[in-house]
């Protein structure tokens, strides 16, 4: 019942994200007009605009003007439907779901973004911090000053290895790790922590590839890493910091 539930919805809500990231860097309404076809305009019909099946059918085409559909757009919806549902699997059907689905949703919009723009947008980020108080004061508010330590403390770290080296860290990562911080409580360590890892190992294998001097050019946008980080934490990121204080304190 909870897969049932949640991943159509979640379906759903990728293609929402699919329009904010899509619509929001480009400084576009996220509401007019409705969804069209990004070359000639055609707008979607109803029928066309079914999440993940419509792209299978219309073999990654506009109906219209027979353009490439970028394939990004069902791996995002999919993506959202799927972590929807495991979401709801593994922490259960409650009020813990206000906050859980909105977060993985930013976390999927902020990652899409930041591959392609290599920007985290203020515009997604304040009112997700909002969001984020009003609902840990709504369903735990004994949770709260967990999750406004977990924010500073995220915010302070990643504030002072932007200020150390500028070029490797941006001020969006810097406000995101802030965010999820209040999402996250505590479990915002391992996910910082495997943010780090995985941005490291793929940052290495891009030097491995292009040369030391070339890949560091070339860049990795942190925000994908800093998400996956941040979904792990928000499944078993209590278990991971139980782990580690059990093994090493």
């Amino acid at each position: 019942m909870d897969v049932a539930l949640t991943a159509p919805f979640g379906l759903l809500i990728g293609s929402f994200l699919n329009v904010v990231a899509y619509r929001l860097p480009r400084g576009e309404s996220l509401v007019k007009p409705g969804s069209h076809c990004t070359t000639c305009g055609e707008a979607v019909k109803p029928w066309h605009n079914v999440p993940v099946l419509s792209w299978l059918v219309l073999r990654g085409r506009c109906h219209g003007c027979d353009e490439k559909i970028s394939a990004r757009y069902p791996v995002v919806e999919l993506v959202t439907g799927v972590v929807f549902a495991v979401i709801a699997l593994v922490n259960g059907l409650d009020l813990d779901l206000l906050i859980e689905l909105p977060f993985a949703a930013m976390l999927i919009a902020v990652a899409s973004i930041d591959l392609e723009h290599r920007i985290v947008p203020n515009k997604i980020l304040l009112p997700m911090a909002a969001w984020g108080i009003a609902a840990t004061a709504f369903v735990d508010a004994g949770r709260m000053p967990e999750a406004l330590i977990g924010a500073g403390a995220a915010f302070t770290f990643l504030l002072i290895v932007a200020l150390v080296h500028p070029k490797g860290m941006g001020m969006g990562d810097v406000k995101l790790v802030g965010v999820m911080g209040i999402f996250l409580g505590a479990s915002i360590a391992p996910a910082l922590l495997i943010g780090f890892l995985t941005g490291s190992i793929v940052g290495v294998a891009i030097m491995a590839k292009h040369g030391a001097a070339d890949g560091r050019k070339r860049g990795v946008p942190f925000a994908p890493f800093l998400a996956l980080g941040g979904l792990v934490s928000l499944l078993a990121g209590s278990e991971l910091v139980d782990l580690y204080v059990t093994n090493f304190l």
